[in-house]
């Protein structure tokens, strides 16, 4: 994933990340605030190889953050993808980060360290550029995964949240895809 600094030179880098690689362009398109995201999915090397050649055509100082994840959790790419099943929410874990980069990151930590189930990872479009991660399971499991989330996410952690048994409209309300 890499997130630009600029929309041309967004574009530019994701051009160049495609044609350098056999990847999967998974997401890119402006987000706030005027920036660009690009994220993309393959094997590690191909991976590695798109996101070094979107790095090189942004240029210098052009490139907020960028960061290739080996062997991502199978739940993080349905979610982007808005392919997240409904399921009872037991408790829930909120993720609120500073950066789209910071939040894939801090998902796939979160849902690694224990049994939880995503229901949303918003990238940064609508909220400032920010992201937020939801996920739902027992109250211990969302605990666990809301505090390796959030160590992963370090300084570009905004703020976690473990809420036991929401309430149902607030539940309804998570389990809907948002469509900004």
């Amino acid at each position: 994933m890499i997130e630009f600094a600029g929309i041309a030179v967004g574009i530019r880098g994701s051009d160049a990340m495609v044609k350098a690689a056999a990847v999967e362009l998974i997401e890119s398109r402006p987000i706030t605030p005027g920036r660009y995201m690009s994220l993309v999915t393959g094997d590690v090397a191909s991976v590695e190889a798109a996101v070094r050649a979107g790095v090189e055509a942004a240029g210098a100082g052009q490139v907020i953050e960028h960061f290739v994840l080996a062997n991502l959790h199978e739940q993080v790419l349905p979610v982007i993808r808005g392919q997240a099943v409904q399921r009872v929410i037991d408790a829930i874990g909120v993720l609120e980060t500073t950066s789209a980069a910071a939040i894939v990151e801090a998902a796939d930590a979160a849902c690694k360290a224990a049994p939880v189930l995503l229901i949303t990872l918003h990238l940064a479009n609508h909220i400032g550029g920010k992201g937020y991660v939801t996920f739902t399971g027992a109250v211990a499991d969302v605990e666990a995964s809301v505090g390796a989330g959030a160590a992963v996410a370090g300084a570009h952690l905004i703020e976690r949240v473990v809420t036991a048994n929401p309430y149902p409209e607030l539940h309804a309300y998570l389990l809907r895809r948002h469509e900004w």
